[in-house]
């Protein structure tokens, strides 16, 4: 089993660790010839939230080589704080003199004391100037191709109403208010670009309400019963707190879709760069909370 690659955006990688990050102490990373997934999926995870983040090889890496007898395939779990600690001195060396312009952050597979390890080879100095490699070793756990194959998605009911959020550094800071006075965010949306957030309690009734936001042609085959007024605000009730973590991703996004899920989950999709042709997506999957009433 062999895996180095150079780190050629070490700020993003950290960004999007950091998003992951957000959700739990522990994730799943994989690597293939083509893409890097980063994987939260713990159902002890409080509020139920997971998120798969796809990243193409090419936004993050170059000089990447793997091999391994399952595909070229490589997973592992890892801490997500000691990962961003590695990286985080990474982003340090790479930006804080122009000395090291030239020099690389290297990551490879590395094992100490039948340790296995994720190594990190930074440029640094010593305090006289001397131009030095700092290693920064982080602990992993390398997963069994067997065990690694029965990690997959959640399956999920066609989408009611896909829409086009809102920029998610101006939202997290409304549902940051909002998870202060309710547990529950109902979020509402429609098929004429309408999207609503919420919160209601015996006391307060607040709701934030943006229109002529752009709608994602959705598949879902509506029942003859079924409104198909593009007007009618289809309704999710979902942890605030799980919400607002999903929002730490504001830090890596460009565009972010929102999916409406009847009575299931919202799928969120954040794309890093166009999305027509983006370097990666995050897929935040956030249960649905059953509620008697209805607005």
């Amino acid at each position: 089993m062999r895996f180095r690659a150079t780190v050629v955006s070490v700020q993003a990688f950290f960004r999007l660790i950091q998003s992951v990050g957000s959700l739990q102490k522990k994730c799943f990373i994989k690597f293939n010839e083509t893409l890097m997934e980063a994987i939260c999926n713990n159902e002890t995870n409080e509020g139920g939230i997971q998120v798969w983040a796809r990243i193409k090889i090419e936004s993050l890496f170059d000089n990447y080589r793997i091999q391994s007898n399952a595909n070229n395939q490589i997973t592992m779990s890892l801490t997500c704080d000691a990962l961003l600690g590695a990286l985080k001195s990474a982003s340090a060396s790479t930006t804080s003199s122009t000395t090291f312009d030239a020099e690389e952050v290297v990551m490879k597979l590395a094992k100490k004391d039948d340790q296995a390890l994720l190594s990190f080879e930074i440029p640094g100095q010593t305090r006289n100037g001397q131009r030095v490699r700092v290693t920064h070793d982080v602990k992993i756990e390398i997963m069994r191709p067997s065990e690694a194959e029965k990690m997959t998605e959640p399956l999920c009911p066609p989408a009611m109403a896909m829409i086009v959020m809102p920029d998610l550094e101006k939202v997290r800071t409304i549902v940051d208010r909002m998870r202060q006075i309710a547990d529950t965010l109902i979020v509402q949306g429609s098929n004429n670009g309408k999207l609503v957030l919420a919160v209601k309690t015996d006391a307060v009734d607040l709701r934030t309400e943006w229109a002529n936001c752009e709608n994602v042609e959705t598949d879902v085959a509506l029942d003859p019963e079924e409104d198909p007024d593009p007007e009618k605000l289809h309704t999710i009730y979902v942890s605030a707190k799980s919400f607002y973590k999903f929002l730490t991703c504001h830090l890596v996004s460009t565009t972010t879709i929102v999916s409406i899920c009847k009575n299931h989950c919202l799928i969120i999709y954040v794309y890093i760069g166009d999305t027509t042709d983006a370097g990666g997506v995050l897929t935040f999957y956030i249960p649905a909370i059953i509620e008697d009433d209805e607005l």
